[in-house]
């Protein structure tokens, strides 16, 4: 029986700086970072902070968490088409199980993307509005009897949360699948 046990060498510590090593350091970023910030980052400051503070948390974090996605998400969709021809040659057949991959990490560059340039700064600019608009009422925005526009502005900052909020679980469930994908079947075309 031949001995089985891999030997460490400079040539073999060396080797796992490669295009592979690469795309799971940078998948490993990119869907711990999206948990982190999707389900327990942004909990934890909510539950701490004072709402002024952690809507001005917010405001900074997201857009740095959706540019590092964007990032992220592009180097994995280019290295995975690089590693994988059929991408290029089937790129219109979704049942090619590569190509579906290419659409999937798509797909979150596209959730992403929707967030980043359209529905974030909307929820943003609403905000703001809204505690403008706290400000002139003297009156927090869920108080009773507050006016008009600032359920306007309430109903429109809660579709556009949602929306976002949707956007971005689209995204974390779709790297999940990712991940279980290349966990089962490899990086290898």
């Amino acid at each position: 029986m031949k001995d089985s046990v891999q030997r460490l060498s400079i040539s073999s510590l060396l080797g796992v700086f490669n295009l592979g090593g690469l795309y799971l350091v940078a998948y490993g970023f990119l869907f711990g970072m999206s948990v982190w910030i999707s389900f327990f980052g942004g909990v934890i400051a909510y539950k701490t902070l004072p709402r002024a503070q952690f809507s001005a948390l917010q405001h900074k974090t997201f857009p740095i968490y959706f540019v590092l996605s964007l990032g992220l998400g592009s180097t994995l969709l280019g290295l995975w088409t690089l590693n994988h021809p059929a991408v290029q040659t089937h790129y219109a057949d979704p049942l090619v199980a590569d190509v579906a991959q290419a659409y999937v990490l798509v797909f979150v560059l596209l959730m992403q993307g929707v967030n980043y340039f359209v529905v974030g700064p909307l929820t943003s600019k609403t905000m703001f509005e809204r505690m403008k608009l706290e400000k002139e009422e003297g009156k927090s925005y869920n108080e009773a009897g507050v006016s008009a526009q600032m359920k306007a502005l309430n109903a429109r900052f809660g579709m556009l949360h949602g929306l976002s909020s949707l956007a971005n679980l689209g995204a974390v469930l779709t790297l999940g699948y990712h991940g279980l994908w290349i966990g089962n079947f490899g990086l290898k075309a």
